[in-house]
């Protein structure tokens, strides 16, 4: 009898783990890259297919759930599920489609899970969560989570996992950087300081050998958070999609999330930025074309200062055509105020004649002409704001959203007389001044906050938000209509550049760098969204480390620029100290101009998926042209072999192309050599007939 009831247990556990497989196998959806999997809670893990690569979870995940006001709704048991075939405008695919219900103490919603994967994007599941109110009371809602999942990390490891992360700050961090200790980052899309907010809505962790991206694939900005957080006890980071709003939900009604995703991948975030970028193009959001004129070196005015005098200006250029540059920008202080825009009389005594002599000056030693301004910012006692104070965007509690580095307040980048007046004035610069191109600034550039203003109407307060790339495209269209090879630099200041603003410049920029370290990473994540021939503008060498790091431009294959003074001595800028240009720097000044104006590498294609900026040692960067490979190695001190990836199966001649030494030759599809430097190395891989 005992006998018979233990085989009676055993065979009903035995059919309770087939039934368990079975549910757990039917709700899932995979592709050659990734697997989504579902178990009978709605509780999902993630799985990198393929070879050599760990599991990056060690159990299911509430990883989609409702934030109720006091509560969140993780629990959901499996209704049904199924699988489809679909088509759409991204393309086609297959869908995976869950039901739930949580019931607890009157409370009844629904949740409605659909998972996609295309064909096109095999290594990103996409996701639509609806929560329907299916109790007889209303319910409070603040928001929801979607793609929350913890990624196991190596414990052997110093650094088990490094990171992309696109939250914005006023102290100018990095973007890309290693997790360790006890990390947090919120990574807020919206405003973390009066002028400050913005991004690209991807968080990215990597190890060695996997790494898991999440975020959303809206065609505009929207308020969520990014999270990333680490445990420095169990080594295991965190990740997810975070949404806050208050609102409720009455009997019926129903709340749908933004479409998000999670994508797994080897080597670190390029090519995860590189497939949401893919994926967002064919969204109808992508980087514009770029003119040759992008690519050209530049000089800044900006070494003089707002107190320049229009001959210190005029003065220099003999020096800017001399070393190979070919534009001259005229930045902060030509103006009266930021708002009116007029022009400074005592350095333009006649107006806009002045200017354009000035602009004809430029031209006449075959330079461009690039005018720095600050879209959106209107100071106080301004005639704009005297006559036109209704342009300004206000908080919820009526106040005016503060500027702080010009002291000025935020125009609303939705209000239709906003926009007209600044399309105005771009003509203006265009036109009647007669320059070629513009230099967008600021850190207020890369969001706004919500508009409550009454004056404008608008449909909801986050209008303002979605729309400010709205505003950056009537800049762009007004600008490239007058001048079709006019550039158009988005200078966003240390922010985490938004994606969705780079759809309407054509020359990125490393945007105030606070080493040469953001140089490299802000370059590489600008080829990743905007394309790997990208003219990204390294900023001026004299923010770099030392001042004078050439390399890390010129190597990733960036476009250099200085803001060089010249002569010794006529004045000593603020922030970068005395950077006249000495006969010592005009000779290093000529020499990295002419190896860039040589070689041009921003032309070529950055492969970006050849090193891991984070886990391998040196840092390493690649640049095809023709047949012709060019690597930029970085360290502090290297002595060792280097291993020259992404070479085919030939025979290649290795030259250090900045100081014409010969590495001899190099055979097979990963050549190695022998090398020994400081600070970097650029080498270029040539293939022999």
């Amino acid at each position: 009898m005992k006998r018979a009831v233990v085989c009676s247990m055993l065979f009903m556990l035995l059919f309770l783990q087939i039934f368990c497989q079975k549910t757990e196998n039917q709700a899932a959806i995979s592709s050659s890259k990734i697997k989504v999997k579902f178990n009978s809670q709605l509780y999902s893990l993630i799985q990198a297919e393929g070879k050599n690569t760990n599991p990056l979870m060690e159990e299911y995940q509430k990883s989609e759930y409702l934030l109720l006001e006091d509560m969140a709704v993780k629990n959901f048991a499996l209704i049904s599920s199924g699988k489809k075939k679909f088509k759409d405008i991204i393309g086609s695919g297959k869908m995976l489609l869950l039901k739930g219900l949580a019931e607890k103490n009157g409370l009844k919603v629904e949740k409605i899970v659909k998972v996609k994967i295309y064909n096109d994007f095999p290594d990103m599941a996409v996701f639509n969560v609806t929560y329907i109110n299916k109790s007889s009371i209303k319910l409070p809602v603040r928001g929801w989570v979607n793609n929350r999942y913890k990624i196991i990390g190596s414990k052997t490891e110093k650094i088990p996992f490094w990171s992309f992360q696109s939250g914005t700050y006023e102290d100018r961090r990095d973007w890309v950087l290693p997790l360790k200790h006890s990390f947090y980052q919120k990574n807020y899309m919206g405003m973390n300081a009066s002028d400050y907010g913005g991004g690209t809505p991807v968080s990215d962790v990597w190890r060695k050998d996997a790494g898991l991206a999440v975020g959303h694939l809206e065609k505009t900005p929207k308020l969520v958070s990014l999270p990333v957080k680490l445990d420095s006890l169990t080594h295991i980071a965190e990740v997810s999609v975070e949404y806050k709003k208050k609102t409720v939900l009455a009997p019926g009604d129903s709340l749908s999330t933004l479409t998000t995703f999670v994508s797994v991948h080897k080597g670190d975030y390029f090519h995860t930025l590189v497939q949401f970028s893919n994926f967002m193009r064919k969204q109808g959001v992508s980087a514009p074309e770029f003119p040759e004129t992008a690519y050209q070196p530049v000089w800044c005015a900006w070494g003089y200062e707002r107190n320049f005098t229009v001959n210190q200006v005029l003065n220099t250029l003999p020096e800017v055509k001399k070393l190979g540059f070919k534009w001259a920008v005229l930045d902060d202080g030509w103006q009266t105020a930021e708002g009116d825009w007029y022009l400074n009389p005592e350095k333009f005594p006649r107006g806009d004649a002045d200017m354009r002599a000035f602009v004809d000056k430029i031209h006449a030693y075959g330079l461009k002409a690039k005018l720095w301004f600050v879209p959106l910012a209107a100071d106080p006692g301004t005639d704009l704001l005297k006559n036109h104070s209704d342009m300004l965007l206000l908080n919820k509690d009526g106040t005016k959203q503060l500027i702080t580095w010009w002291d000025s307040y935020y125009m609303c980048p939705a209000f239709k007389p906003a926009i007209e007046y600044t399309q105005k004035l771009i003509k203006k610069i265009l036109i009647d001044w007669d320059f070629d191109g513009l230099k967008l600034d600021g850190q207020n550039q890369n969001a706004v906050p919500p508009c409550y203003n009454p004056a404008h109407n608008h449909a909801y307060p986050e209008e303002s938000v979605e729309k400010l790339p709205q505003f950056f495209k009537m800049i762009y269209e007004t600008a490239v209509s007058v001048k079709p090879d006019a550039v158009v630099e988005i200078c966003p200041c240390g922010t985490a550049s938004s994606f969705y603003n780079m759809a309407y410049m054509n020359q990125p920029v490393s945007s105030d760098p606070v080493s040469s370290w953001q140089i490299r990473l802000k370059g590489k994540t600008y080829k990743a969204l905007m394309g790997p021939d990208v003219p990204y503008y390294g900023d001026h060498v004299e923010l770099s480390d030392g001042k004078d790091d050439f390399a890390s431009t010129v190597g990733i294959g960036g476009v250099p620029g200085s803001k060089f003074v010249w002569p010794v001595g006529v004045h000593n800028n603020r922030e970068s100290g005395d950077i006249s240009l000495t006969p010592e720097k005009e000779k290093e000044w000529s020499k990295w101009i002419e190896i860039y104006n040589k070689n041009e590498l921003p032309k070529g294609e950055y492969l970006g998926e050849l090193y891991d900026i984070g886990f391998d040692i040196p840092e390493a960067h690649v640049i095809k042209k023709g047949d012709t490979l060019f690597y930029a190695f970085y360290a502090d001190k290297w002595n060792d072999l280097l291993e020259l990836k992404g070479l085919k199966n030939k025979t290649y001649q290795v030259y250090d192309y900045v100081n014409n030494k010969d590495y001899g030759r190099v055979s097979g599809s990963e050549g190695k050599i022998r090398a020994e430097f400081r600070k970097y190395l650029l080498l270029k891989a040539v293939p022999e007939n």
